[in-house]
């Protein structure tokens, strides 16, 4: 196993991967860095003019050319899903890696008092999104010939931590959800299906819930991208219902919280 992963230059060559939210945080600087290393990126988020930027930077970077796809997945609806299923179809014919990144966090919140509407919005956005996403992209990625999914975890769902609240729940059902689809897509597909815990990192979400806090003290989104080049790259083939923490990994810490 190694303990310090330097991929390739260009060891995405060729690949075609989805982001969700890829217009703001680890998204963009994860679509930016897959782009770079020769990826064809679709970009995936709520806001068309956050999507322009990261597809201009890719452009003044050389990277292939990049295709934004906007999409609210607080309102989508299966229908919504399957007709972006159909024009990846007729674009690209197939899809060698989905990041789920996506999410929906609006403060610390007691169970006590919390809003109902907003607990569904953010299991809208945070659980069921991603399984109404992969589940309408499945046909897609058995056409790659090595294909990976890659969910977002979070310690917080592990620990139940207090005041986290529907995100939480959320961060948890979609770790069961990569566990149970790396189960059952292992034998007789190419799709491998992990997570990655990025740690708190200096991004809108990190700095709204710790909002007293420099953002200076968070590593910025670049800096923890190698893991996710592995997962979606060639060199994590075989490799799957496992979690990775981004800040402190190494194909040997497998599952590590």
């Amino acid at each position: 196993m190694m303990q310090n992963y330097q991929p390739a230059t260009g060891v995405l060559k060729d690949r075609i991967i989805l982001v969700t939210g890829a217009g703001d945080g680890i998204g963009r600087a994860a679509a930016r860095r897959l782009g770079t290393q020769g990826a064809t990126v679709i970009l995936l988020g709520r806001t068309i003019r956050k999507l322009e930027q990261v597809y201009d930077e890719l452009e003044q970077a050389g990277a292939p050319k990049p295709a934004i796809y906007p999409m609210n997945l607080e309102g989508a609806t299966p229908k919504d899903y399957a007709d972006l299923a159909q024009v990846i179809e007729n674009e690209f014919g197939r899809l060698d890696g989905l990041l789920h990144n996506a999410a929906l966090f609006q403060g610390l919140t007691p169970i006590a008092n919390y809003d109902i509407e907003l607990w569904y919005r953010i299991l809208q956005v945070n659980l069921n999104a991603p399984f109404l996403l992969t589940q309408a992209l499945l046909g897609l990625l058995n056409r790659s010939a090595d294909a990976s999914v890659v969910f977002t975890a979070d310690q917080v769902s592990e620990e139940g931590q207090a005041y986290w609240g529907a995100y939480a729940v959320a961060k948890g059902g979609a770790q069961t959800l990569m566990k149970m689809l790396a189960s059952e897509l292992e034998t007789n597909t190419p799709i491998r299906v992990n997570s990655i815990d990025p740690g708190r990192v200096r991004t809108p979400m990190t700095l709204k819930i710790y909002p007293g806090r420099e953002p200076e003290q968070w590593p910025a989104p670049d800096t923890v991208l190698e893991v996710y080049l592995y997962l979606l790259g060639p060199d994590s083939k075989g490799m799957t219902g496992q979690t990775f923490c981004a800040q402190d990994w190494s194909p040997s810490l497998l599952g590590a919280f």
